[in-house]
């Protein structure tokens, strides 16, 4: 008996391990075919997604359902949604983009693009400092494009996190549109953790419908072209309802009133009506000026703006108070030192 059990031992020993590397493959394979992985194409909500894009826009289901398979989910992607830079207080947000190097190379790039910057002013009438400040904040011109594949990226978003699903359902389909209409490769192309696109960082939708050739080669190309990116932010300010030569913020003090919060982002009242409730320009403005009040958060006390129409354009681009500022501050950096 002692015999035969050590001549069967072996063998249970190497069954034993068949069985646990078995069920080690099953958990595996069951991990990778969930949502967070490839095989988005399984899924209903995918596929409706892909029914609406063929019957809408008679685009290829084959090449759909081959995207969607690779598809990745993107984890960064979903974190940087939950923990944005615009949750920062100002002291912090600010330090990222009023340095000595970003504003040195909005200096650079403005001599270098004088000639376009200043058509792109004659043009749309958005000044060569807001334009260049804008490029500067969004991919230190041109340098940082963003590192995220943006069909994971949007695929992510539109699927994996119900907060912006809806809006990022229709950014996906937008992106789809723009890639078959500029002949981009749907695979190839990386950006922000939200999908933009290019040195002006414009979502699809935005490329799409304010992008423009402004060198006249036959192509809106804001991946590499330097002159159709400064003429699509100019182009985008414009729609937005920019006007030349009126005043972007000014400082304000406070007495007191009404919460910050309770005043929307986009102007409302009056610059008058303001003084009634507590909140005073510090320098001279059109009585009849509407303005927004805005709170910033500097390290030991409160910082009082007034936010103009203009102010609220640069919100139009990034909807947060913290971005329009930063961008407004390194416009008048830059020019300064263009000085």
């Amino acid at each position: 008996m002692k015999q035969n059990h050590m001549s069967f031992h072996p063998v249970y020993r190497q069954l034993k391990r068949m069985l646990t590397l078995c069920n080690t493959l099953i958990v595996a394979a069951l991990l990778f075919s969930g949502p967070g992985h490839a095989g988005y194409e399984q899924r209903e909500d995918v596929q409706s997604f892909i029914n609406m894009m063929v019957e809408k826009h008679d685009y290829d289901r084959d090449l759909l359902t081959s995207w969607f398979e690779k598809a990745v989910k993107q984890e960064a992607t979903i974190k940087s949604l939950d923990k944005p830079a615009e949750s920062m207080p100002w002291h912090r947000y600010r330090k990222i983009f009023m340095t000595d190097k970003r504003i040195n190379k909005g200096v650079e790039f403005w001599m270098e693009n004088r000639q376009t910057l200043e058509r792109a002013h004659a043009t749309y009438g958005v000044p060569p400092e807001i334009i260049t400040a804008i490029i500067g904040v969004e991919t230190f011109y041109g340098k940082f494009k963003g590192k995220f594949p943006v069909f994971d990226t949007l695929t992510t978003i539109a699927f994996d996190y119900p907060k912006r699903a809806s809006f990022f359902k229709k950014e996906l389909e937008q992106y789809l549109l723009l890639i078959r209409e500029e002949q981009l490769d749907a695979y190839t192309l990386k950006g922000s953790y939200a999908g933009a696109l290019g040195k002006p960082q414009f979502i699809s939708s935005s490329y799409r419908h304010y992008a423009v050739d402004f060198d006249n080669d036959g192509k809106r190309d804001l991946l590499e072209n330097t002159v159709d990116a400064i003429g699509s932010v100019a182009n985008y300010f414009k729609k937005h309802g920019w006007k030349d030569g009126d005043a972007i913020t000014v400082t304000a003090r406070y007495k007191s009133g009404k919460k910050f919060s309770e005043y929307p982002m986009k102007p409302e009242n009056s610059i008058s009506k303001l003084s009634q409730y507590g909140v005073f320009p510090s320098q001279p403005v059109r009585s009849s000026a509407l303005a927004t009040p805005i709170q910033l958060e500097q390290e030991d006390h409160m910082e009082y703006w007034l936010g103009l129409h203009n102010f609220y354009v640069i919100t139009r681009y990034n909807h947060s108070n913290l971005y329009a500022m930063a961008v407004y501050q390194l416009s008048q950096s830059i020019k300064q030192r263009m000085k």
